[in-house]
């Protein structure tokens, strides 16, 4: 499975980075195998608020994650994920809120997460981190 990162979804909405707009709508459009990390999902609902003053709403943002629920696989952080949290914690200089998605990919079999937002790392144990942008 493959799974996008917060910033995905908000810059497939946001019109000021035409490029990055580009990307990341082809980037959701032809993503493989997608998964729905139900954190990210949430994180993106609260986020995508910073595009009501260019039109997207709140509402176009729930539309847009119950569209994805319809075509990729919902990854749920499992109690296990805290466990698989604190084994990633004395390794990686990651914030808590940062190593949950991580933790939850790694447990439900992610193989790989693109986001411009762990620049400092190309792979956590089997997660390939990609920087589409």
């Amino acid at each position: 499975m493959n799974a996008v990162d917060t910033n995905t979804p908000f810059y497939a909405h946001d019109s000021r980075d035409p490029v990055k707009q580009r990307i990341a709508s082809e980037l959701i459009g032809t993503l493989p195998d997608g998964a729905l990390v139900w954190k990210i999902a949430c994180e993106y609902l609260w986020a995508s608020r910073k595009l009501a003053e260019f039109g997207y709403s709140n509402a176009d943002a729930v539309e847009d994650v119950g569209n994805l629920r319809l075509v990729w696989s919902t990854v749920l952080p499992e109690w296990t994920s805290l466990d698989r949290m604190d084994t990633l914690h004395p390794q990686y200089s990651l914030s808590f809120w940062d190593r949950l998605p991580i933790a939850t990919c790694l447990e439900a079999g992610v193989r790989r997460l693109f986001s411009e937002d762990f620049s400092g790392y190309v792979r956590v144990e089997s997660l390939e981190v990609v920087n589409p942008f």
